[in-house]
């Protein structure tokens, strides 16, 4: 069963039936042939599949939109697209993608920083009230992340 990293979907790497790995050609061409495959307009005929297939190629459409992007594809390898909003603009998406290889090098040369790490670094950072306008419940964080330091002791 694929792992859903986006909020409310499954996996990126699944829906374009690739592996994590998968270079940018690999990316590229999934996303032709599955397009190709579940455009609307091949659907027209048959009402109940068009259904499918436009919602089948919007899923296709989210997954390239990101996985294309090296910026919004970082962020997402880490977990964090969940922070990223529509109306965000490249300089924040800039930032999220620093933070992210700075937890990596940090990472690579000493252990125990994690991703969890990062995100109680960005939630400290973030206000109140944007937390609550991503989505996001300090409590509920804290929890996981407790749960998450105990198994891993």
């Amino acid at each position: 069963m694929p792992v859903k990293m986006s909020e409310g979907g499954p996996c990126y790497y699944s829906v374009l039936g690739l592996c994590k790995q998968a270079s940018d050609s690999e990316i590229r061409d999934a996303y032709r042939k599955l397009a190709l495959k579940w455009h609307p307009d091949r659907w027209l005929k048959d009402q109940v599949a068009a259904g499918q297939a436009k919602r089948q190629f919007q899923q296709i459409q989210e997954a390239y939109s990101v996985l294309s992007d090296k910026g919004k594809k970082i962020i997402y390898d880490a977990g964090m697209l969940g922070f990223l909003g529509d109306d965000d603009d490249k300089g924040f998406c800039d930032f999220m993608q620093e933070m992210v290889l700075m937890m990596e090098n940090v990472r690579s040369k000493e252990e125990g920083s994690t991703l969890e790490d990062l995100q109680a670094l960005l939630m400290g950072m973030m206000t109140e009230d944007e937390r609550v306008k991503s989505g996001l419940n300090w409590d509920t964080f804290q929890r996981a992340r407790k749960r998450t330091r105990l198994a891993g002791s």
